[in-house]
């Protein structure tokens, strides 16, 4: 870290740089195709209008924002890398750095559960989290807790899943035979390993969870490690700041015992949970829309692998189909990014130089 950060709740730059993204106000735009791969994001900023010249920015901790215009729509590539935490510092960092709605696709890689063939396109319409138990005790096994937890489903934005579906089929090169799956589940995972299923010398016992979230899960199709994390942002935010005066409940610093009441016994003090304001008009409120497409890599039922070729094919196609739903989805001016400021305004040309003279 070279600059010195103003403050530790949300920590920016003296210039308002966001501190995992190295971003500030103006350098991303309100729609957004995130990845998880350099060379993918490069890929797709091929595709990106001559004119304005790129923004790209790759920060200390990895992560890599491209901004320009397609087809004279402002949009942004971010390379995020894996994960639902690097998943969290996108959304919250993003947002943090942009006014009006947000619109963001995850572009990724996925394994399948079913019969699907590598190079299939899987556009969830909802997906679960599958997480590691960490009160589980997987050094001895525990009678009395199970070493995954499965969460509620949270659908990806209608509007935005249908416009992508629809973005796809209408740039598919006639040579691609690729089936897009559109209406499938997905589950993320805290995991490439023990909660994907994977067998290797840790104890993980997970040898039957696949078995398990198929028969749990209707329609579960594919398994990665960003989408609900996405999704369960984008439908958990709406666009109110909490009141900084709101008491929140004391956070355990010690072994938590159960409790009947939210009031710690032996105080007297009132504790109280300040929830956003609803007086305001909802609809004029910004919003986060998601969806999600996934590249079947891998078939957890053959074992196949997908080719580097398939791989360029795939990316090449899915990545044009993104920026086209993308561009292809209306946002009210007055819900926008001003212009004034971005690195997408257009540049002024140059004076001739007999004007100068």
């Amino acid at each position: 870290m070279k600059d010195r950060i103003l403050d530790a709740n949300f920590p920016k730059t003296a210039d308002g740089r966001v501190y995992h993204l190295g971003i500030r106000v103006g350098e991303v735009a309100n729609r957004i195709v995130t990845v998880g791969s350099i060379s993918r994001a490069e890929r797709i900023s091929r595709m990106l209008d001559a004119s304005p010249k790129l923004f790209s920015l790759y920060s200390e901790r990895g992560f890599l924002t491209i901004t320009g215009c397609y087809k004279s729509v402002p949009v942004s590539i971010v390379c995020i890398g894996m994960g639902g935490p690097n998943a969290d510092f996108f959304i919250r960092e993003v947002r943090e750095c942009l006014r009006g709605d947000m619109l963001v696709i995850r572009l990724g890689s996925c394994g399948s559960l079913t019969d699907l063939p590598v190079g299939t396109l899987v556009l969830p319409a909802s997906s679960v989290a599958c997480t590691r138990n960490l009160d589980f005790d997987f050094a001895s096994c525990d009678p009395w807790e199970v070493p995954y937890r499965l969460s509620k489903p949270v659908s990806a934005d209608p509007t935005l899943h249908i416009a992508l579906r629809d973005a796809l089929e209408a740039t598919r090169p006639p040579s691609l035979k690729y089936l897009v799956v559109p209406n499938a589940v997905n589950a993320s995972t805290d995991s490439f390993y023990s909660s994907q299923g994977r067998q290797t010398s840790f104890q993980d016992h997970n040898a039957s969870l696949i078995d398990h979230l198929k028969a749990a899960v209707s329609g579960l199709t594919t398994l990665e490690m960003e989408t609900f994390w996405i999704f369960h942002l984008a439908a958990s935010w709406r666009g109110v700041k909490q009141s900084s005066s709101a008491v929140n409940p004391p956070l355990a610093t010690v072994p938590v015992v159960p409790a009947s009441s939210a009031i710690p016994s032996g105080t007297s003090e009132k504790v109280e949970v300040l929830l956003p304001s609803l007086d305001e008009d909802t609809s004029s409120r910004p919003v986060i829309r998601a969806a999600a497409a996934q590249m079947v890599f891998a078939s957890r039922s053959s074992q196949d692998f997908i080719t580097p070729d398939q791989v360029n094919e795939l990316e090449e196609w899915s990545g044009r189909g993104v920026l086209e739903a993308l561009a292809k989805s209306g946002i009210a001016p007055e819900r926008l990014h001003p212009i004034v400021g971005s690195v997408w305004a257009p540049v002024e040309p140059s004076k001739p130089l007999r004007a100068l003279l």
